[in-house]
């Protein structure tokens, strides 16, 4: 009898560790990253495109987005 007793102890001790163990854990109170400041956006002085002011080529016109619009710019600035 006492044998079924403590048999019994243990499945309850199991039954409730197994059942602690398998249940959800609590979310964890993350705050979302802030989203990324606003970069300064410049025009293409040859296209017209906007780009990021850090991406953007510098000329003597303006700001270019590539080598061959800078380029193209300056040569027709300096026929005219």
């Amino acid at each position: 009898m006492k044998y079924l007793l403590l048999l019994g102890l243990l499945a309850l001790l199991f039954f409730m560790l197994g059942a602690r163990r398998g249940r959800p854990h609590e979310p964890e109170a993350r705050t979302p990253a802030p989203p990324p400041s606003p970069k300064a956006m410049l025009r293409c002085a040859e296209c017209g495109m906007h780009l990021p002011a850090d991406e953007a080529l510098p000329g003597r016109g303006g700001a270019f987005c590539s080598a061959a619009h800078r380029a193209s710019f300056e040569a027709r600035q300096g026929s005219a």
